[in-house]
Protein backbone atom coordinates (compact mmCIF):
# COMPACT_ATOMS: atom_id res chain seq x y z
CA UNK A 1 0.00 0.00 0.00
CA UNK A 2 1.30 3.74 -1.03
CA UNK A 3 1.51 5.93 2.42
CA UNK A 4 -0.13 9.31 2.45
CA UNK A 5 0.89 11.98 4.58
CA UNK A 6 -1.30 12.79 7.93
CA UNK A 7 0.48 16.14 8.84
CA UNK A 8 2.85 16.34 11.67
CA UNK A 9 2.54 15.54 15.74
CA UNK A 10 5.18 17.36 17.66
CA UNK A 11 7.34 18.24 15.31
CA UNK A 12 7.55 14.92 13.05
CA UNK A 13 5.41 15.01 9.51
CA UNK A 14 3.96 11.28 10.01
CA UNK A 15 2.79 8.99 7.24
CA UNK A 16 -0.40 7.28 6.74
CA UNK A 17 -0.76 3.27 5.39
CA UNK A 18 2.12 1.42 7.71
CA UNK A 19 1.08 -1.67 8.32
CA UNK A 20 1.32 -3.12 11.94
CA UNK A 21 3.78 -5.33 10.71
CA UNK A 22 6.36 -6.14 7.95
CA UNK A 23 5.07 -9.54 7.61
CA UNK A 24 1.12 -8.58 6.61
CA UNK A 25 2.34 -6.58 3.51
CA UNK A 26 2.97 -7.67 0.02
CA UNK A 27 5.21 -5.48 -0.38
CA UNK A 28 8.71 -4.55 2.03
CA UNK A 29 8.20 -1.24 3.47
CA UNK A 30 10.31 1.44 3.98
CA UNK A 31 10.35 4.68 6.22
CA UNK A 32 13.39 7.35 4.93
CA UNK A 33 14.02 10.04 7.91
CA UNK A 34 15.66 13.18 6.45
CA UNK A 35 16.86 16.07 7.83
CA UNK A 36 13.94 18.62 7.88
CA UNK A 37 10.49 18.20 5.05
CA UNK A 38 9.59 21.26 3.42
CA UNK A 39 12.47 22.46 1.75
CA UNK A 40 13.47 21.88 -2.43
CA UNK A 41 16.32 19.60 -1.35
CA UNK A 42 14.63 17.06 0.24
CA UNK A 43 11.37 17.64 -1.66
CA UNK A 44 13.58 16.39 -4.63
CA UNK A 45 14.78 13.09 -2.76
CA UNK A 46 10.78 12.55 -1.80
CA UNK A 47 10.22 12.43 -5.62
CA UNK A 48 12.73 9.62 -5.95
CA UNK A 49 11.75 8.15 -3.46
CA UNK A 50 8.87 7.47 -4.49
CA UNK A 51 9.57 7.11 -8.35
CA UNK A 52 12.06 4.02 -7.20
CA UNK A 53 9.18 2.26 -5.20
CA UNK A 54 6.82 2.35 -7.26
CA UNK A 55 9.42 0.82 -10.31
CA UNK A 56 10.50 -1.48 -7.55
CA UNK A 57 7.21 -2.64 -5.46
CA UNK A 58 8.20 -1.32 -2.46
CA UNK A 59 6.28 0.92 -0.30
CA UNK A 60 8.25 3.82 1.01
CA UNK A 61 8.32 7.06 2.23
CA UNK A 62 9.56 9.99 3.44
CA UNK A 63 9.67 11.04 7.04
CA UNK A 64 10.68 15.16 7.29
CA UNK A 65 10.97 16.51 10.92
CA UNK A 66 9.35 20.47 10.25
CA UNK A 67 12.49 21.69 11.82
CA UNK A 68 16.18 20.22 12.04
CA UNK A 69 16.38 18.90 15.20
CA UNK A 70 17.94 15.35 16.35
CA UNK A 71 15.38 14.84 18.96
CA UNK A 72 12.51 15.08 16.16
CA UNK A 73 14.65 12.46 14.22
CA UNK A 74 14.38 9.94 17.13
CA UNK A 75 10.75 10.15 17.34
CA UNK A 76 10.38 9.32 13.63
CA UNK A 77 12.70 6.15 13.82
CA UNK A 78 10.85 5.06 16.96
CA UNK A 79 7.51 5.54 14.95
CA UNK A 80 8.82 3.55 12.89
CA UNK A 81 10.20 0.79 14.90
CA UNK A 82 7.12 0.96 15.89
CA UNK A 83 5.17 0.14 12.88
CA UNK A 84 7.39 -2.77 12.03
CA UNK A 85 9.20 -1.47 8.58
CA UNK A 86 11.60 -3.67 6.97
CA UNK A 87 13.86 -1.10 6.22
CA UNK A 88 14.86 2.88 8.12
CA UNK A 89 16.42 5.32 6.18
CA UNK A 90 17.97 8.42 7.68
CA UNK A 91 19.64 11.70 6.80
CA UNK A 92 21.24 12.56 10.11
CA UNK A 93 21.52 15.53 12.16
CA UNK A 94 23.86 14.27 14.22
CA UNK A 95 25.37 11.04 14.50
CA UNK A 96 25.56 10.43 17.90
CA UNK A 97 22.07 11.35 18.62
CA UNK A 98 20.78 8.51 16.69
CA UNK A 99 22.90 5.97 17.29
CA UNK A 100 20.46 4.14 20.67
CA UNK A 101 17.87 3.98 18.17
CA UNK A 102 19.28 2.96 15.34
CA UNK A 103 20.50 0.34 17.60
CA UNK A 104 17.14 -0.68 18.46
CA UNK A 105 16.19 -0.65 14.72
CA UNK A 106 18.85 -3.11 14.63
CA UNK A 107 18.06 -5.73 16.82
CA UNK A 108 14.32 -5.84 16.09
CA UNK A 109 15.47 -7.20 12.85
CA UNK A 110 14.85 -3.65 10.56
CA UNK A 111 17.74 -3.33 8.09
CA UNK A 112 19.49 0.78 8.55
CA UNK A 113 20.90 2.59 5.34
CA UNK A 114 21.92 5.88 6.05
CA UNK A 115 23.18 8.82 4.04
CA UNK A 116 25.52 12.00 4.78
CA UNK A 117 26.08 9.78 7.51
CA UNK A 118 29.54 7.63 7.14
CA UNK A 119 30.19 7.53 11.42
CA UNK A 120 27.52 6.08 12.08
CA UNK A 121 27.75 2.63 13.48
CA UNK A 122 24.53 0.97 14.17
CA UNK A 123 23.53 1.13 9.85
CA UNK A 124 24.18 -1.50 7.37
CA UNK A 125 25.39 0.65 4.81
CA UNK A 126 25.68 4.39 4.24
CA UNK A 127 26.09 5.39 0.78
CA UNK A 128 27.61 8.88 -0.52
CA UNK A 129 27.50 10.52 -3.58
CA UNK A 130 30.17 12.81 -2.95
CA UNK A 131 33.82 12.24 -1.06
CA UNK A 132 34.53 14.41 1.77
CA UNK A 133 37.65 15.54 0.58
CA UNK A 134 36.61 16.12 -2.96
CA UNK A 135 33.29 18.14 -2.19
CA UNK A 136 35.00 20.35 0.92
CA UNK A 137 37.95 20.82 -1.88
CA UNK A 138 36.14 21.40 -5.49
CA UNK A 139 33.93 24.48 -3.41
CA UNK A 140 37.29 25.62 -1.41
CA UNK A 141 39.32 26.08 -5.00
CA UNK A 142 36.01 27.37 -6.68
CA UNK A 143 36.14 30.59 -3.67
CA UNK A 144 40.13 31.17 -4.04
CA UNK A 145 39.17 31.88 -7.37
CA UNK A 146 36.60 34.13 -7.37
CA UNK A 147 37.93 35.94 -4.34
CA UNK A 148 41.20 36.07 -6.14
CA UNK A 149 43.13 34.01 -3.27
CA UNK A 150 42.73 37.00 -0.71
CA UNK A 151 40.58 38.55 1.37
CA UNK A 152 38.19 37.05 4.54
CA UNK A 153 35.56 34.68 4.21
CA UNK A 154 32.87 33.08 6.31
CA UNK A 155 32.13 29.52 6.59
CA UNK A 156 28.36 28.17 6.93
CA UNK A 157 27.24 24.86 7.72
CA UNK A 158 23.41 23.39 8.72
CA UNK A 159 24.49 23.30 12.46
CA UNK A 160 27.30 22.38 14.47
CA UNK A 161 26.26 18.80 15.22
CA UNK A 162 25.43 18.13 11.25
CA UNK A 163 28.51 15.25 10.52
CA UNK A 164 28.89 15.91 6.64
CA UNK A 165 28.34 19.72 6.56
CA UNK A 166 31.14 20.17 9.37
CA UNK A 167 33.70 17.39 7.95
CA UNK A 168 33.39 19.39 4.24
CA UNK A 169 34.13 22.19 6.10
CA UNK A 170 37.21 20.89 7.93
CA UNK A 171 38.16 19.64 4.20
CA UNK A 172 38.08 23.21 2.80
CA UNK A 173 39.36 25.46 5.43
CA UNK A 174 42.03 22.74 5.32
CA UNK A 175 42.39 23.28 1.55
CA UNK A 176 42.57 27.16 1.86
CA UNK A 177 44.91 27.59 4.42
CA UNK A 178 47.41 25.24 2.52
CA UNK A 179 46.91 26.65 -0.89
CA UNK A 180 45.76 30.66 0.05
CA UNK A 181 47.43 31.66 2.96
CA UNK A 182 45.69 35.53 1.53
CA UNK A 183 42.66 33.90 2.59
CA UNK A 184 41.45 34.34 6.26
CA UNK A 185 38.20 32.83 7.92
CA UNK A 186 36.36 34.94 9.99
CA UNK A 187 35.00 33.45 13.52
CA UNK A 188 35.11 29.26 13.16
CA UNK A 189 31.65 28.70 11.30
CA UNK A 190 28.14 29.29 11.49
CA UNK A 191 25.48 26.80 12.15
CA UNK A 192 22.58 28.50 9.90
CA UNK A 193 22.40 26.50 6.33
CA UNK A 194 19.38 24.38 7.37
CA UNK A 195 17.69 28.21 7.13
CA UNK A 196 17.45 30.78 4.73
CA UNK A 197 16.01 32.77 7.22
CA UNK A 198 19.24 32.20 9.87
CA UNK A 199 21.79 32.13 6.71
CA UNK A 200 20.20 35.97 5.62
CA UNK A 201 20.31 37.21 8.83
CA UNK A 202 23.88 35.58 10.08
CA UNK A 203 25.44 37.17 6.39
CA UNK A 204 23.84 40.86 7.14
CA UNK A 205 25.64 40.57 10.68
CA UNK A 206 28.93 39.42 9.27
CA UNK A 207 29.00 42.29 6.42
CA UNK A 208 28.47 44.82 8.62
CA UNK A 209 30.89 43.70 11.60
CA UNK A 210 33.32 42.78 8.62
CA UNK A 211 33.93 45.16 5.79
CA UNK A 212 36.67 43.54 4.37
CA UNK A 213 34.86 40.00 3.82
CA UNK A 214 34.80 38.63 0.34
CA UNK A 215 33.22 35.36 0.24
CA UNK A 216 30.60 32.82 2.16
CA UNK A 217 31.38 29.12 2.02
CA UNK A 218 27.88 27.71 2.42
CA UNK A 219 27.62 23.96 3.30
CA UNK A 220 23.55 23.23 3.71
CA UNK A 221 21.30 23.81 0.81
CA UNK A 222 19.70 26.77 2.59
CA UNK A 223 22.59 28.79 3.45
CA UNK A 224 23.47 29.70 -0.07
CA UNK A 225 20.11 31.29 -0.96
CA UNK A 226 20.22 32.81 2.58
CA UNK A 227 23.32 34.58 1.94
CA UNK A 228 22.76 35.24 -1.51
CA UNK A 229 19.80 37.42 -0.80
CA UNK A 230 21.24 39.26 1.86
CA UNK A 231 24.24 40.19 -0.89
CA UNK A 232 21.11 40.97 -3.08
CA UNK A 233 19.67 43.42 -0.33
CA UNK A 234 23.63 45.00 0.02
CA UNK A 235 24.03 45.66 -3.53
CA UNK A 236 27.48 43.49 -3.67
CA UNK A 237 26.94 41.13 -6.32
CA UNK A 238 29.86 40.84 -7.67
CA UNK A 239 31.62 41.95 -4.49
CA UNK A 240 30.99 39.52 -2.00
CA UNK A 241 30.60 35.77 -3.61
CA UNK A 242 28.74 33.20 -2.35
CA UNK A 243 29.18 29.64 -3.13
CA UNK A 244 28.28 26.31 -2.02
CA UNK A 245 25.36 23.32 -2.92
CA UNK A 246 21.89 24.25 -2.95
CA UNK A 247 18.63 23.13 -5.19
CA UNK A 248 18.75 25.23 -8.68
CA UNK A 249 15.04 25.69 -8.62
CA UNK A 250 15.54 27.35 -5.52
CA UNK A 251 18.41 29.86 -6.02
CA UNK A 252 18.28 29.39 -10.28
CA UNK A 253 17.71 33.85 -10.11
CA UNK A 254 20.24 33.90 -7.69
CA UNK A 255 23.10 32.57 -9.96
CA UNK A 256 21.42 34.32 -13.00
CA UNK A 257 21.93 37.89 -11.09
CA UNK A 258 25.48 36.93 -10.00
CA UNK A 259 24.58 36.92 -7.09
CA UNK A 260 25.26 33.45 -6.10
CA UNK A 261 28.98 32.42 -8.12
CA UNK A 262 27.76 28.84 -7.79
CA UNK A 263 28.80 25.29 -6.50
CA UNK A 264 28.96 21.60 -6.58
CA UNK A 265 25.79 19.24 -5.67
CA UNK A 266 24.78 15.79 -6.42
CA UNK A 267 20.89 15.09 -7.10
CA UNK A 268 19.47 14.75 -4.23
CA UNK A 269 16.34 12.56 -6.25
CA UNK A 270 18.87 10.10 -7.25
CA UNK A 271 19.53 9.83 -3.78
CA UNK A 272 16.31 8.87 -2.76
CA UNK A 273 16.30 6.27 -5.66
CA UNK A 274 19.36 4.91 -4.15
CA UNK A 275 17.95 4.65 -0.90
CA UNK A 276 15.03 2.21 -1.87
CA UNK A 277 17.38 0.31 -4.29
CA UNK A 278 19.82 -0.53 -1.64
CA UNK A 279 16.52 -1.22 0.65
CA UNK A 280 15.67 -3.67 -1.54
CA UNK A 281 18.35 -5.43 -1.88
CA UNK A 282 18.76 -5.69 1.52
CA UNK A 283 15.17 -7.35 1.94
CA UNK A 284 15.97 -9.57 -0.71
CA UNK A 285 19.44 -11.16 0.66
CA UNK A 286 21.41 -9.33 -1.98
CA UNK A 287 24.87 -9.21 -1.25
CA UNK A 288 27.24 -5.65 -1.80
CA UNK A 289 30.96 -5.98 -2.34
CA UNK A 290 33.10 -4.96 -4.45
CA UNK A 291 32.40 -4.62 -7.54
CA UNK A 292 28.57 -4.83 -6.99
CA UNK A 293 26.43 -2.34 -9.89
CA UNK A 294 23.73 0.11 -7.80
CA UNK A 295 21.49 2.08 -9.96
CA UNK A 296 22.52 5.72 -9.38
CA UNK A 297 25.85 4.76 -7.95
CA UNK A 298 27.74 3.03 -10.02
CA UNK A 299 30.10 -0.23 -10.13
CA UNK A 300 31.12 0.02 -6.16
CA UNK A 301 34.59 -0.56 -4.01
CA UNK A 302 32.45 -0.40 -0.60
CA UNK A 303 34.50 0.24 2.59
CA UNK A 304 33.20 -2.81 4.07
CA UNK A 305 34.80 -2.23 7.81
CA UNK A 306 33.37 0.86 7.86
CA UNK A 307 29.91 0.12 5.89
CA UNK A 308 30.30 2.82 3.66
CA UNK A 309 29.61 3.10 -0.26
CA UNK A 310 31.90 6.63 -1.09
CA UNK A 311 31.39 7.87 -4.89
CA UNK A 312 31.93 11.39 -6.57
CA UNK A 313 29.28 11.94 -8.69
CA UNK A 314 29.16 16.04 -8.54
CA UNK A 315 27.30 18.00 -10.51
CA UNK A 316 28.58 21.64 -10.96
CA UNK A 317 26.30 24.59 -10.54
CA UNK A 318 26.44 27.83 -12.72
CA UNK A 319 25.35 30.09 -15.05
CA UNK A 320 25.27 27.91 -17.84
CA UNK A 321 24.01 25.13 -16.04
CA UNK A 322 21.39 26.40 -13.45
CA UNK A 323 18.50 26.36 -15.79
CA UNK A 324 18.56 22.77 -16.98
CA UNK A 325 18.57 21.36 -13.42
CA UNK A 326 16.29 23.24 -12.28
CA UNK A 327 13.75 21.83 -15.48
CA UNK A 328 14.98 19.02 -13.58
CA UNK A 329 12.98 19.84 -10.72
CA UNK A 330 16.43 19.51 -8.74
Amino acid sequence: MIRKLLGTVGGVVLAAGLAVSAQAQDKPSMGIVVKIGGIPWFNAMEMGIKEKGAELGVDAVMVGPTSADPALQVRAIEDLIAKGVDVIGVVPNDEAALEPVLEKARAAGIKVLAHEGPGLVNVDWDFELASVQGFGEAHAELLAQKMGGAGEYAMFVGSLTVPLHNAWADAANAYIAAKYPGMTLIGERYGVAESVDESRKTALDLMAANPGLKGFLAFGSQGPIGAGRAIEEMRKAGEVHVLGPFSPGQGRQLVKDGVISGGFMWNPAEAGRVFVTMGKMLVDGAEITSGTDIPGLGVVEPDVAGKDIITDNLITINAETVDGLADLGL
